[in-house]
């Protein structure tokens, strides 16, 4: 790691995937804020811990084909823009639509896709999401392994892939993160894998803190000191 980050630290409730899945369906049902917003969100959110924290001349992005991969695209695209070189590899190529659309940007845009991830100064894990219920399969598992490998820090997007995300187990392979972007709230299973996790921090994807009422969730404006929060010990341990 090359400097320090500027990020407020916090202490924020966590949930289950459960709970993150009728969020993201309240989001989207109820609210009218599409998942396309949210990942954008998500994406300029992990570039900038991303570029702040590291500081990389070059960038290898792990995507996966779901919404954890979209929001590692969307990434790549303002890495890029801010003068990274950067490269994508495809952890599955059957992307969902939304995924697939900023895949489509980045071909556009002429950055490379790689059949194999090359080694970088940083390593992003966008692969796997909280849905993760078993093991990782390949091409990830392989993938997982390989970033594992490489002498230079990995970030992970929302949580290790081959975290479970509510109870965290960890999965055979997982991905061993220096520091982890998680959304919305962090997700119960950060707490129980800090050795998986690394530096634990939150980003704000814009949901309305009304969305966790239902939940027994009182949070008024859990992100009013920044977009970007630093768990505490307390909340990441």
């Amino acid at each position: 790691m090359s400097g320090t980050t500027p990020y407020p630290s916090a202490e924020l409730p966590a949930i289950t995937a459960e709970q993150m899945r009728e969020v993201d369906r309240v989001m989207v049902d109820e609210l009218g804020i599409q998942l396309v917003q949210m990942m954008e969100n998500a994406g300029r959110s992990l570039a900038d811990l991303a570029f702040t924290r590291y500081h990389p001349s070059t960038c290898t992005v792990l995507a996966g084909p779901g919404g954890n991969g979209g929001g590692g695209l969307v990434a790549a695209r303002h890495l890029h823009n801010r003068g990274v070189s950067v490269a994508i590899a495809l952890a599955g190529h059957d992307l969902r639509d939304v995924p697939a659309h900023q895949l489509g940007i980045l071909r556009r845009m002429g950055v490379p896709l790689a059949a194999e991830p090359p080694p970088a100064s940083l390593v992003i894990d966008a692969m796997l999401g909280y849905s993760l219920r078993d093991d990782p399969r390949e091409p990830t598992a392989s993938w997982i392994d390989w970033a594992n490998g490489q002498p230079s820090p990995t970030l992970a997007l929302d949580l290790p892939s081959g975290l479970d995300a509510t109870t965290g187990r960890v999965g055979s392979p997982c991905i061993v993160a220096d520091a982890t972007l998680t959304l919305a709230l962090p997700k119960s299973g950060l707490r129980v894998a800090p050795q998986v996790v690394g530096d634990l921090f939150v980003a704000d994807i814009s949901v309305p803190p009304s969305v966790y009422e239902p939940m027994g969730l009182h949070l008024p404006a859990p992100f009013a000191a920044g977009s970007i929060l630093r768990m505490t010990a307390s909340s990441s341990a």
